[in-house]
Parts: C-alpha cells; structure tokens; sequence
C-alpha cells in the first residue's frame, strides 16, 4: 500500500525566520524582547525557532535593567542542557554575552537528585553566582528543602513547559511553580514548541495562566520564513501483520531519516526491541562493521553497496553514551544517514539535515508528534521537503482487537489532521457587511454573519489558543467518532464544539463561546481547503466544491465538516471489510443524542421524507442517514413521554 498524504504545506521560503536584527536576534526573538518587562512570560514557538537564545537575550535583560539577582533555568533532560551554554552575544551586536560557571551547570552525568547537584543548587541560591541550568527533577528536589520566599527577585526559566501539569496532586513540578507565583516576587519565562499533554490535563490552572503575557510564534511563520525548505508532507502508511514486513515501503535510505520505533509496551511492538533494530539493518543491507570509538554502525545498501552510517539509539547499552556523544558533536552532512531510536530523538535534539520523520506506530501524545515532526524541519541547504510518515497497523475484521486498531488509526488521522492545521497560512478572519467594498489586507477573508471578538479574553484565545484549542477538540473521544462522517457537520460545529469550549474555558459567556466557535469552525474549514484565484475572483475549495470568497458566510461554513476530508481520503485507500471494520466500531460505542442534535435534524429529517418519499431508515448504509432515523425515534420517545405525562 501507498503512503496516503493526509496534507502538503508549500511555503514562499521569504528566509525572514532566520535573518537577524542589529541585536543579533531573529524574527521570533524580537519579537519575544519587546514583551521583556513581564514578570510572567509565555513562549510558544516552533522547534527550532532559537527558543533558547531567546531566553538569553531576555534574562540578560531581566539581570542588568530589571532588578533580577538570579537566572535558573530548568531543562526536562540533561541534554538540552547544552543548549544554554556559553554564547557569545556581543559580537552580533547585543549588550552582553551568555556566560555559565561550570560549577552551576547541573546537567552533567548523574542523578538529578544527587546530594552534590542539589548542594550545588543551594549554595547558588546563597552565593554570588548569577546563572544556573538543572533539570526540572534537579529544581523538584532542591525545592524541597528552599521556601518560596526564597525566590524573590529571581528569573525562573522552564523550558519544554508543557512537562508542567495544573494538577498538583500528581505534578511536583506544577505545585512548586505555582508555590514560587503566589509567594514571592519571582519573574517566570515558560518556553514550549508544543502547548499540548497527552493526558488532556491542563498546563497552568486557569488564575495561573492568566497572569501570564503570551508570545506566540506560529509553524508557518516559522517554516515560511524558511531560506531552502519549501514543501512539508504529513501522511500516513498502513501495514498489516509485523511492522517490519513494511519498512522497507516506506523507509527510502536515499533521505536522512530518523526512525522511532514502537514503545514494547504497544500493540505495535514485536516485544524484542533489539531484534527489530536487527530486522531493520537487515533490510537495509549488510553490516560492514560497528565504530569502536563512535558506535556509528556502518551498513552496506543492498541495492548499491553504498555504506550507509547508522545510528542505534534503542540499544541502552554501554555503546549508546559513545553514539549519543558523536550526533551531538557531529558537523557535516554525511557524517550520519539513519537515525534508529525509541524514546530518544526527540525533544531538543537537533539534526538539521534530518529530512523524514518516519514514525512507527500509533502515539497517544500531540506533544510527541510536534517533537517528533519537529526533528526533520530544521532549515538545511540538502532539503526543499520534509516529511512526516506514521506507520500504522491496518485493523483486520478477523482480528479480536480489531476495536483498539481502529481507535488508534482514527486517533492518529486526527493528529495528522491538527498538524495540517498548524502548519498551515494564518489567517484573520472579519465580518462582511452589506455594500462593503473595502479593499482586503493581505491574508484576510471577510464573512457574513461572523462575530468579531467582543471581549479581550476571546482576543487572546484566538491569538494564542486557537491550536491548543483545536487539540482539545481533535483529542475529544466523541468527537474523534464523529469526524468520519457519521454526524452531521452543523451538528458538530454547532453543538459538539461549543461543549468542549465550555469544558476547557468555563468562564466564558454564551455569546464568547459563539464568537470562539465561530472562529474555530472557520478557521479550520478554510486551512482544510484550498484557495485559488481565477481572474481578479478569489475561489475557497469547501467539501469538494470551490465558493466565490465575496460570498462566504457562517450558515454556509457550519454546514461543513471541517476534517471530513481526510477520512474520504482513507475511504478510498482501504478495503470493504476494512471500511466495515471501522463503521462497526463506531457503531458499537454510538454517540448519545440529544435535544440540541434534534433541533438541528429534525427539519433535515423532514427534507429528507420530502425529497425521497420515505422516512430515513436505521439500517441504512448511509450513516448520516441512521442518524437522521434516530433523531425521529428520540423525538417520537420524547413526545410519547410528554403524553403519558
């Protein structure tokens, strides 16, 4: 079976994202610098956007103008420690450069709760020193012994924030941050590339968040800005039986690719971690030999007997400090080809020619993907495309957890169909009023019957949380079985939608919610679509059919499943039985009507009796058909109940 190309983003590479001011600072830095004065500052920006450097520019700042005795910043690993070290800032024009002592940076081999790192980081908050960088274990356990009054005039910087959770009963770190807030004085810089946990629970409680100022970098300003990358696939690939009998259909060793292998706790793991790595040399070629100094295993193609360089990352054993060690130090193109791993790879690690992101199986966290897709969109002079590809179980009818198969497919079209969202152009969206003639700025579209934001707190969620929003909704377990068609679209946009706002943002009013509906439901039918221009006409490609742009309007856009079309994609891509398999599932585990669905059916239930001259059927094969069906028998349930009333 083919790779099915869920979406293609092209991109003007304007190289804007990567040129410099006369401060040395990119695109997104500057921007981050202009909210320097802060005390809570939120960074939402892309891998590979200079979130690091940013930081410094901005705790420089914080300890020269600001009154700030002391910077630490806080790493989730020890490796993208390294991303804070010494940084010569002045030659590119800044005031200052980065300097660390040695002694302070605490992402050195070794426990993060070892007595001399967590010594060390005591006597730093005692001593003269400005700079340190730990991990979040090592700010966990010092914190246990240091008062949070403690932090007073002190920068808190935590990188990969999204590892923070509001729930304090499970996250030691989300109850020291939320200490360190509400009990001193303290500056907080939060830096994140993905604002998502897979576990749907909140980041920051909603009096917390509040208090931060939100910069937000987005994955088009990023990679449009791009000097070489001009083209990003996201696609998927579907195998039956072992993983391993269809690498080789995706796996193209021509690309420079990192390949994540399954956690051997999933369904997709053949249990034997190391022998899949085997597997895969195996299929690649023969293997010449293995680096002593390096660990670079050296395999020679079948195909041409070129010898390829691969890195094992699954293998934990004595070997892997040496193979880690070499890809952070390595300079050139060819110094590595493949790249296998398991749970290393991803966040903060950077292999700029990287150019496929091949991962195997399905994953649970939105995170993961960013990070994932993350590692193969670095700017680099040997790629103009790059390439995101799941390699997922195919469900078989025959099997008996056919059901779980076709919950993780479904779940991971869902993640593929965000991040088409994500990557895709930024658009503002305006309300268009009769006899308006007003000439458009670059990038908007005007709407009838649209809701402009009324309040400040929907302008920053549209501004900030529209992608974290769209998450919740993807990540919905009702709205993942409504997506392939089987609600109707107004009944989506216009009941499902609106629940799970309310859900994540109980404080806004009914008339917030309808203007962040509004803007969601739009948003995301426009990115799911294609814009063309025909003359001096613009044409928006909706559900198959192209609509004049000047004749847009909401009534038009609810009647629309914004993500439908991903699924008529797979529809055309698998068997029958396989299309059963997966309507059967979603049978099995129906969503609950209720009054505000009917509302909307019932008059589509009477059209439908108009134009067919019958009522719909519950065994129809139509699945928006059985749903009209069973809208009639809530009604008539409701009404027979009325009268025995």
């Amino acid at each position: 079976m083919k790779t099915i190309q869920v979406a293609e983003a092209i991109y003007k590479q304007t190289g804007e994202s990567t040129k410099v001011n006369e401060f040395g600072m990119r695109e997104m830095q500057a921007k981050a610098f202009e909210k320097r004065n802060a005390q809570y500052l939120l960074l939402k920006a892309p891998p590979a956007s200079g979130k690091s450097r940013a930081l410094m520019f901005l705790a420089l700042d914080k300890l020269t103008n600001q009154g700030i005795k002391k910077v630490i910043v806080a790493v989730p690993e020890k490796t993208i420690g390294g991303s804070f070290s010494d940084t010569n800032l002045k030659s590119q024009g800044f005031f200052a450069d980065w300097s660390l002592n040695d002694d302070y940076n605490l992402c050195t081999p070794g426990l993060d709760n070892a007595k001399g790192k967590v010594e060390a980081f005591h006597n730093f908050m005692k001593n003269d020193e400005k700079i340190l960088v730990c991990t979040h274990a090592t700010l966990r356990f010092a914190c246990e012994q240091i008062e949070d009054g403690s932090f007073n005039n002190i920068l808190v910087a935590i990188d990969e924030f999204h590892h923070v959770s509001a729930d304090k009963e499970t996250s030691i770190l989300g109850r020291v941050l939320h200490g360190i807030m509400t009990n001193s004085n303290a500056h907080v810089i939060a830096m994140t590339g993905s604002y998502f946990r897979g576990d749907g629970v909140a980041v920051l409680l909603p009096i917390d968040e509040a208090k931060f100022t939100k910069v937000t970098y987005n994955y088009y300003q990023q990679l449009n800005g791009y000097t070489y990358l001009k083209t990003l696939g996201i696609g998927y690939h579907f195998y039956q039986g072992k993983y391993t009998s269809a690498i080789a259909e995706v796996l193209d060793t021509n690309k420079k690719t990192i390949l994540h292998i399954p956690n051997v706790n999933s369904g997709e793991s053949t249990k034997d971690k190391l022998n899949e790595v085997d597997l895969i040399l195996d299929i690649i070629g023969e293997v010449d030999h293995q680096d002593h100094d390096t660990g670079v295993i050296y395999v020679k193609r079948d195909s041409d007997s070129k010898m390829l360089k691969i890195a094992n990352l699954v293998d934990d054993s004595v070997d892997r400090e040496k193979i880690s060690t070499y890809l952070r130090t390595m300079k050139k193109e060819d110094d590595m080809d493949i790249i296998i791993a398991l749970g290393m790879a991803k966040e903060g690690f950077d292999w700029p020619y990287c150019e496929h992101a091949l991962t195997v199986g399905y994953r649970s966290s939105l995170t993961e993907i960013i990070q994932i897709i993350g590692r193969c969109t670095r700017d680099s002079s040997n790629k103009t495309h790059a390439q995101f590809t799941n390699l997922i179980a195919q469900p078989d009818a025959k099997d008996s957890e056919v059901k779980i198969s076709v919950n993780n497919m479904l779940k991971a079209i869902t993640c593929s169909l965000l991040m088409e969202q994500v990557m895709a152009p930024h658009y503002n969206f305006k309300p268009r009023f009769p006899n308006d003639d007003s000439i458009y700025t670059p990038g908007e579209i005007k709407i009838k019957g649209f809701k402009e934001p009324s309040t400040d707190r929907v302008r920053d969620i549209i501004e900030s949380d529209i992608n974290d929003l769209k998450a919740s909704i993807l990540q919905d377990d009702q709205m993942i079985r409504a997506l392939p068609g089987t609600v109707d679209p107004e009944v989506i946009n216009k009941v499902m939608i609106p629940k799970i706002i309310q859900m994540k943002y109980p404080d806004l009013t009914d008339l917030e919610i309808e203007e962040v509906r509004q803007h969601v439901v739009v948003d995301s039918v426009i990115k799911n679509g294609e814009i063309k221009e025909i003359g001096d006409k613009k044409f928006v490609r909706m559900a198959g059919q192209f609509v004049n742009i000047d004749e847009l309007n909401i009534d038009l856009i609810d009647r629309i499943n914004p993500f439908q079309e991903a699924f008529e994609i797979l529809s055309k891509s698998v068997s029958t039985g396989i299309l059963k398999a997966i309507q059967d599932t979603i049978d099995s585990s129906r969503i609950e009507m209720t009054p505000e669905e009917v509302r909307i059916l019932w008059p589509k239930a009477k059209e439908f009796k108009e134009r067919t001259g019958r009522n719909p059927e519950l065994n129809s094969s139509d699945p928006l058909e059985k749903r009209l069906a069973e809208a009639v028998i809530y009604l008539r349930k409701i009404k027979a109940e009325q009268i025995q009333k």
